[in-house]
């Protein structure tokens, strides 16, 4: 039926679309009208073809994406309690926070066997505990996220020292073979207001310190970690552009893999005020990560019924089943994709000429690139052009009683670093001290 709907029309070449919009636009100069240059270099047309058309191969993944539920470790009745709730409500995984160790068995009280799927964010480093942990979930999937070079950009300093910390990560490596060990957290980057672009080239170079160290036999054993903004169609493809770039690398190492890919809301575009439109935009940022090719979507941000509602939408695999290869299908988001992989690669190499990102990080260089562009974005937030909705503009209308589940200061450190970390910059900053000063 299709097909025959589509031969009833001729076919028409991307001239003769633009020689029809130039008529259209009776005098105006079609670059300056209709042509939008991004932050990251990239030009939109007002519209994409066949003509130009070019589609990558992007290795994704076969099996179904899983909706997680963050947790912190307060004390672990209660973070048990949370657990069971949340599979109770259909989560399919856990990503458990912890500041210090805890006892496994009263965590994990009635969660095993259920398949469940286990992450972790470890904000200290202790190889004993972590191979204990490891062989009580011997029998669940569990990704337990030792990212010591993410430790240092996020808090200036290592868990302990670079040689001990290289010395643990590589016994525990050694020691479970067999498990996802390794992270790559990105999401600082996203945070602080790296654009897309630098995203994707960080990503690729915080890898590679990983794999020149420990060879190629870590490839299919780490956990890549993103955030996703509200720029929902780049979003899309800064995955897909990830993992094509992942394999070109991987080339270099004479292997290949599927990279299992988590990611979360940015917090860079959350507000204090409106807990509402916090969750349609993080519906948004995680609709844009399912049809990118994401393995595990954390959502939840904001409380009370819109998450548990959001999360039963998100989980609905009849409506999204395969998603990931939707955008194999469309120009605009293949075009996205060709050009933000090509950009990030130029930026990779760069990186590498330059001794890697390691070295860039105790230089400043990646802290400084990262904040010319949070200074710019900052300025297109400040001056109107980058909106956000119930804060910048329609002001107050978007206000509800739910609490947005972040720090909403988001303060830098105060106390002595090796390398000037990364922070977190929330947009709407500025404008909500103003604004909680006037109500005051």
């Amino acid at each position: 039926m299709s097909n025959f709907f589509i031969n009833e029309f001729p076919p028409s070449s991307s001239a003769a679309w633009k020689q029809k919009i130039q008529f259209e636009l009776d005098g105006a100069d079609y670059n300056q009208k209709l042509l939008t240059k991004t932050n990251e270099g990239i030009t939109i047309s007002p519209f994409y073809h066949l003509d130009t058309f070019e589609k990558l191969t992007i290795p994704l993944p076969k099996e179904d994406y899983k909706i997680c539920t963050k947790i912190s470790i307060s004390s672990e009745e209660m973070a048990n309690i949370e657990a069971l709730k949340a599979t109770e409500n259909d989560s399919t995984a856990l990503l458990f926070e912890a500041s210090k160790p805890f006892n496994p068995t009263l965590l994990f009280h009635n969660l095993l066997q259920k398949n469940i799927e286990f992450h972790f964010k470890f904000n200290f480093l202790d190889e004993g505990f972590i191979n204990k942990l490891v062989l009580k979930l011997a029998d669940e999937t569990a990704y337990f996220n030792i990212d010591i070079i993410g430790n240092l950009a996020r808090t200036g300093n290592w868990f302990k020292s670079l040689k001990k910390d290289n010395s643990i990560l590589k016994n525990l490596i050694k020691d479970n073979s067999d498990s996802f060990i390794i992270s790559i957290d990105t999401t600082i980057y996203q945070n602080a207001g790296a654009n897309t672009v630098q995203q994707i080239a960080y990503a690729l170079a915080h890898t590679n310190e990983y794999l020149t160290v420990f060879g190629d036999e870590i490839a299919n054993r780490i956990q890549f970690k993103f955030a996703t903004g509200s720029n929902y169609f780049f979003e899309i493809a800064k995955i897909r552009a990830f993992r094509y770039l992942y394999n070109l690398i991987l080339g270099e190492y004479n292997t290949t893999a599927i990279a299992k890919i988590y990611t979360e809301p940015s917090l860079r575009n959350k507000t204090l005020f409106g807990a509402t439109i916090n969750t349609l935009r993080t519906t948004a940022e995680s609709m844009s990560a399912i049809l990118g090719g994401s393995t595990t979507i954390a959502t939840n941000f904001t409380s009370g019924e819109f998450v548990e509602n959001q999360q039963l939408v998100l989980m609905d695999k009849l409506s999204f089943k395969n998603a990931q290869h939707i955008a194999t299908e469309s120009y605009y988001i293949e075009y996205l994709t060709k050009q933000l992989a090509e950009k990030a690669l130029i930026i990779f190499k760069d990186i590498e000429r330059s001794g890697g990102f390691l070295s860039q990080l105790k230089e400043g260089t990646i802290q400084r690139k990262i904040k010319e562009n949070a200074q710019k974005e900052q300025a297109q937030f400040d001056a109107g052009n980058l909106v956000l909705l119930g804060t910048n503009k329609y002001s107050n209308e978007f206000d509800s009683k739910e609490d947005l589940q972040i720090n909403p200061s988001l303060k830098g450190t105060s106390y002595k670093t090796l390398i000037i970390p990364i922070t977190p910059k929330r947009l709407a900053k500025k404008l909500e001290q103003k604004r909680i000063k006037d109500e005051a």
